[in-house]
């Protein structure tokens, strides 16, 4: 039997194409917003973190998803008042965050978590939720959710 070796791109293109959800698509759990966040961040260069936010309207239904921080091999500086422009922007009721590791590592730092808190916090004062904290590991299919661990 010969094995098919199928090109990086090809992949990537059906990974999005079964995983990346559309505005008004709603968010069911940990998982789906994982495969969403990695689909998300497919296109972006793997040897950066990134840190992108999910919009989200009262139903958990997505409004928007956009990569709003790039760094470098392994921070990536989050600006919390550009954080609150976009979610006043969007009128979201909540928001989902997910940054990548390109070491494929997902275990958070303590640079994570105090974002985390710091974020979370920024929001509760205007009554907008913080769903979850994702981290999706380059290379890998493995994702850490600080709300599933009980963290947020």
């Amino acid at each position: 039997m010969e094995i098919c070796e199928i090109p990086d791109d090809k992949l990537r293109e059906e990974w999005n194409r079964r995983f990346y959800l559309n505005p008004g698509s709603q968010l069911k759990s940990a998982r789906d917003a994982a495969e969403h966040l990695r689909s998300v961040f497919s296109n972006a260069s793997r040897d950066q973190e990134h840190f992108a936010v999910v919009f989200l309207n009262q139903q958990n239904q997505i409004l928007e998803t956009l990569i709003v921080f790039t760094g470098t091999l392994n921070t990536s500086a989050v600006y919390p008042r550009e954080l609150l422009k976009l979610v006043l922007k969007y009128e979201a009721a909540s928001i989902l965050i997910g940054h990548t590791h390109p070491s494929g590592k997902v275990e958070p730092s303590s640079a994570d978590k105090s974002v985390t808190v710091k974020i979370k916090n920024l929001l509760t004062n205007l009554d907008v939720e913080l769903i979850d904290h994702l981290i999706i590991g380059n290379g890998t299919v493995e994702y850490f959710s600080f709300a599933d661990s009980n963290l947020i």
